[in-house]
């Protein structure tokens, strides 16, 4: 049985980060010799119309707990990089500091340096339209105070969603009252397939999720020169409660016109791109295109490293070329929902031409190694940015990176398998390492030829090497520090945010093991009161223990009063399965409820027993079926598995 990472970690052990090593320092500095520093329009644009700055840089509860804190980055002074960050990360990492209010212009006004996104604001005839109000409650009422600070009181008449992202809809009850979405005082718009992306993205495989975006973002390393710096969408992602009103009106056209509160808005649809449901809009009477995150000033991700479904670049450049041709000619100013505009017709064109051909070519190229035969890491290490684009800082890798997309490409067209047959069923990570370290000859030799490579800063091969180690010999300390101490390296010379984060956080917990929180939902109840029932009785069966279910059967029928819904539920061969709006004739049981009761039972607010004593469901049946159901339900069981190590039983 292999150990968990909670093997106990001397003192000695528990080093501080360390510096860069001659070949880091080495790899840094070509890279700062051969970008055009001397090019500082961005840092123009992103203090372009600023009014105020964030108040104190920081944003508190009313308990004081913070919430938000840019003072964590005044280390990120100066032009010249340390020699433990990437230049180019340096240079993305001193822009997301700009941060504050700042006019756009006439009656568009954006909110930057908040969260990890932006929230817009356009001033309509007797109210204001949000869009993309943050990521929590918290963040989004600071903003949108600190808007108010500074420009007349308006109530809020729209709030849009551009995305299906929390960092862009998770802040909406820091912003408006639901009671006044639902008394039609203020309409919530997004694209179509809204709710459903929100919910396949983030419950049915949320734990995992969750716990990959802490090496995606780096939010428990220290901030600093050595560790995190930047997210390259922003700062990070700020803390809060988030949550969810669901939109009152849904874009279902490829391409709708609607005027609000005075404002004409073009919305343009932009599925699978770099949400499954996004849009983007054009504000005619502005001059104003708002391309939400799909023109970022850096490289995107076609598959985020905190996990999702692969998102098509081909489609995404032609929405990009679309919005173009669409809205190119009348642009004055493009804004995202994430950074700073571009000001001026000819800029904005050439830099959405250059976005659309970043995503058409890594996506091109892929194919064309894959059509030869090619396998995902041999095209990673063959495809770089051309000519033309690579000089370009609108499209480094900052958050996406060619080598990784190269890789979803891949996996989108010919999934995980490259063809090999001996890699179609290999032994697990744990037991292959105890194989391929007995066959090197143990483990002190392993470490022993590692050890020189890591001299030659071969950092690539000596934590690939020293993951076999790890995974051998969980508690060898010698193989876990060298393994951290490769992985540091490859992150002080990472010109991509997330990449950084990453491999600083798998050095950090291979010196510190995995930091332990309380288990807790990973899904919010405005989340879960979203869930259409279909996919709630999804995730009931994802939670099905199949060795509890062993040998049991049964029907249960389900009427929920407050949706006027029915369903059958069937147990059966270990597996849960249900059928909307029919009821079976041969039930064990029949269960008449709210929805909101089955949301506080899987919230762990009350029980089944609780809720039947006190006449919240109505069971007309065996009592104990339903009781025996919930048994076998998995109970949260925190999400911080083991990652860098073998987990306890694999």
């Amino acid at each position: 049985m292999a150990a968990s990472s909670a093997v106990p970690v001397p003192a000695s052990h528990l080093d501080i980060a360390r510096d860069a090593e001659p070949a880091t320092r080495a790899a840094n500095a070509a890279m700062a010799a051969r970008l055009p520093f001397s090019d500082t329009a961005d840092f123009e644009a992103a203090k372009r119309g600023l009014i105020a700055p964030v108040p104190g840089g920081m944003v508190r509860t009313a308990g004081g707990t913070v919430l938000w804190n840019l003072g964590e980055y005044a280390f990120i002074d100066g032009e010249l990089a340390p020699a433990t960050v990437n230049p180019s990360l340096w240079r993305i990492a001193r822009l997301n500091l700009a941060n504050g209010l700042f006019k756009v212009t006439d009656r568009l006004y954006q909110l930057r340096g908040f969260d990890i996104a932006n929230m817009t604001v356009i001033e309509g005839d007797s109210g204001l339209i949000l869009i993309d109000p943050l990521t929590t409650a918290e963040v989004a009422k600071a903003a949108l105070e600190h808007y108010w600070a500074h420009r007349p009181k308006k109530p809020v008449v729209a709030v849009i969603y551009t995305h299906s992202h929390v960092d862009h809809y998770g802040g909406v009850r820091g912003v408006v009252d639901e009671a006044d979405v639902k008394a039609g005082k203020v309409e919530v718009i997004a694209p179509t397939g809204f709710m459903e992306a929100v919910s396949g993205e983030n419950v049915l495989a949320g734990p995992p999720m969750i716990r990959r975006a802490q090496f995606q973002f780096g939010s428990l390393l220290p901030r600093g020169a050595r560790g995190q710096v930047d997210a390259g969408l922003g700062k990070g992602v700020a803390r809060g409660t988030p949550g969810l009103i669901a939109p009152t009106r849904s874009i279902v056209k490829p391409v709708e016109e609607h005027t609000i509160d005075g404002i004409e808005i073009v919305f343009q649809l932009a599925p699978e791109t770099e949400a499954p449901a996004e849009m983007h809009m054009f504000y005619p009477q502005l001059g104003v295109l708002n391309m939400a995150e799909n023109a970022c000033p850096l490289l995107h991700n076609f598959i985020p490293l905190r996990g999702a479904v692969v998102r098509d670049p081909r489609i995404w450049a032609k929405y990009v070329g679309d919005a173009i041709a669409l809205y190119g000619p009348q642009t004055e100013v493009l804004i995202g929902q994430h950074h700073w505009p571009t000001w001026g017709r000819e800029k904005v064109i050439d830099y959405l031409e250059a976005q659309r051909d970043l995503y058409k070519h890594i996506h091109d190229q892929t194919l064309r190694y894959m059509n030869k035969g090619w396998r995902p890491a041999e095209i990673a290490e063959q495809i770089d940015l051309p000519p033309g684009l690579a000089e370009r800082w609108s499209v480094r890798g900052y958050y996406g990176t060619v080598s990784h997309n190269v890789k979803a490409v891949y996996q989108r067209y010919l999934s995980w398998y490259d063809a090999n047959p001996c890699n179609l069923h290999p032994l697990p990570p744990a037991p292959a390492a105890r194989k391929f370290v007995e066959y090197m000859g143990g483990s002190s030799a392993v470490i022993a030829r590692a050890r020189a490579d890591f001299a030659k800063g071969e950092y690539r091969w000596v934590a690939q090497v020293m993951k076999e180690v790890v995974y051998a010999e969980p508690g060898n300390l010698e193989a876990r520090a060298l393994c951290a101490d490769a992985l540091e390296q490859m992150g002080y010379q990472a010109e991509s945010a997330i990449w950084r984060n990453a491999f600083l956080y798998g050095a950090q917990e291979l010196r510190h093991g995995v930091f332990q929180v309380p288990a807790r939902s990973t899904m919010g109840a405005d989340t879960l009161a979203g869930l259409a029932t279909d996919v709630f009785f999804d995730l009931m069966a994802i939670r099905l223990d199949a060795a509890k279910a062993a040998g049991q059967a049964m029907v249960i029928n389900w009427h929920f009063t407050d949706r006027q819904e029915r369903l059958a539920l069937t147990l059966k061969n270990c597996t849960l399965t249900h059928r909307m709006g029919e009821e079976a004739p041969d039930a064990s049981a029949s269960v008449t409820t709210t929805r909101a009761t089955m949301d506080d039972i899987i919230l762990r607010r009350t029980t089944v027993a609780d809720a039947v004593a006190s006449g919240v469901i109505k069971l007309d049946g065996d009592l104990s079926r339903l009781a025996a159901l919930f048994a076998m339900m998995d109970q949260p069981a925190g999400m911080m598995f083991d990652v860098v190590t073998p987990g306890e039983g694999r």
